[in-house]
């Protein structure tokens, strides 16, 4: 759809505006075609095998690299951020081993409710001033949201893969509007990391091979969040008690000195979410998992990958309190749940105590897996 110079500097105002009303942070305008590394970085990601599990990337490749071919009718990317900034070091909490560390970006309401009423409310704007069509998108669709916004000038990809801004830091949310208006695009942004390198080197598990290149497989995020069986027994100790996501790359930053806390209410942690009690969230069952994280991101991966991960940072705890609710989750309905409670226990019990528990378990033990997790605590002792 044509735009005369004068219809693009009103619309441009009047997004800005919008935004600004809406709560967001930033705002920058990119073309379909400005990312045109994008779709060999992305194939490249694949073919080594850096996503893991999530197949969902591997069959969208190329909506996902190009734009253009997500949907043909795009003549300009709207990519809008929003601040989600912690009011302390997300990282204080690492030493509180009884305890459990939420990303900062799960400690409230999940953003994709947030954000995208509050997109769709500006694309509306758009359309209802210039015409034409419009499509919104928070992370639930194949779109790279972080090489669209570096190409819009909002920040760039840092060393750890993630959106660095010099005003921001590395805590922003993206969203995108594709629109068939022709707006005037916005300068990208240059990289300055120069050569630090704080990011790489704060990854406990050692996910980065090289700089700006990730190894899904061996973050905490991915294998706390979307990894759906059990977590590698090399990366249970590295995990500490991080039981959902970590934030040790983008919270070593340097460029979050210039960084604020969040002003969005609901982005704001909640208090109950900033050290949970790993006693309290081993004790949930199904219906209470859901209603304590209700509207929070946490709530999709479900009670049993969630209780999976918490069960992980009891074994690395060293607290003896934990033993008996420990305990009581051998006898869970879930297999994922009480293969973790085997690598707890053996974190916990004493020889004799875990033999005992492992020469029954070995005995009623339906599952194939779960008796691997006591045959493997075993062995470790033996070993050790």
């Amino acid at each position: 759809m044509r735009t005369s110079i004068s219809e693009k500097t009103r619309l441009r105002a009047l997004i800005d505006a919008e935004a600004r009303r809406a709560g967001f942070d930033a705002v920058a305008v990119t073309t379909p075609d400005s990312i045109p590394r994008a779709p060999a970085r992305l194939a490249e990601f694949v073919a080594d095998g850096f996503h893991g599990s999530m197949g969902w990337i591997a069959e969208t490749l190329e909506r996902r690299a190009e734009p253009s071919t997500l949907w043909p009718e795009v003549r300009s990317i709207v990519v809008l951020a929003m601040n989600y900034g912690p009011d302390h070091d997300p990282r204080d909490i690492l030493e509180k081993r009884d305890r459990g560390a939420i990303s900062v970006y799960a400690r409230n309401r999940d953003y994709h409710d947030v954000m995208k009423g509050r997109l769709k409310e500006i694309a509306g704007k758009v359309v209802a001033k210039a015409g034409g069509d419009v499509k919104v998108f928070v992370d639930t669709a194949p779109v790279m949201e972080k090489p669209l916004a570096e190409a819009a000038g909002l920040g760039w990809q840092g060393k750890h893969t993630n959106l660095v801004s010099r005003a921001h830091g590395s805590w922003l949310f993206l969203g995108t509007i594709f629109t068939t208006a022709e707006l005037e695009p916005d300068a990208a942004e240059v990289d300055h990391c120069g050569s630090c390198r704080a990011c790489l080197d704060a990854c406990p598990t050692n996910a980065f091979p090289v700089p700006y290149r990730l190894d899904a497989r061996r973050c905490i995020s991915y294998l706390t969040i979307e990894n759906k069986g059990p977590i590698p027994h090399e990366f249970r100790a590295a995990i500490g008690n991080r039981i959902y996501g970590c934030d040790d790359c983008l919270a070593a930053c340097p460029w979050n000195k210039f960084a604020s806390a969040a002003s969005e209410a609901k982005l704001a942690a909640r208090e109950d979410l900033r050290e949970p009690a790993l006693a309290d969230l081993l004790r949930l069952d199904d219906a209470a998992f859901r209603a304590f994280f209700a509207g929070s991101p946490v709530k999709r991966i479900g009670r049993d990958r969630f209780v999976r991960n918490v069960l992980i940072a009891a074994g690395n705890s060293a607290d003896a309190a934990l033993k008996p609710v420990v305990r009581r989750l051998l006898d869970d309905a879930s297999p994922l749940v009480r293969g973790a409670a085997i690598w707890a226990l053996s974190r916990l019990l004493p020889d004799d105590d875990l033999e005992g528990l492992a020469a029954t378990g070995l005995k009623t033990e339906g599952d194939a897996t779960v008796r691997d997790e006591w045959l493997s605590a075993l062995n470790q002792r033996e070993g050790a």
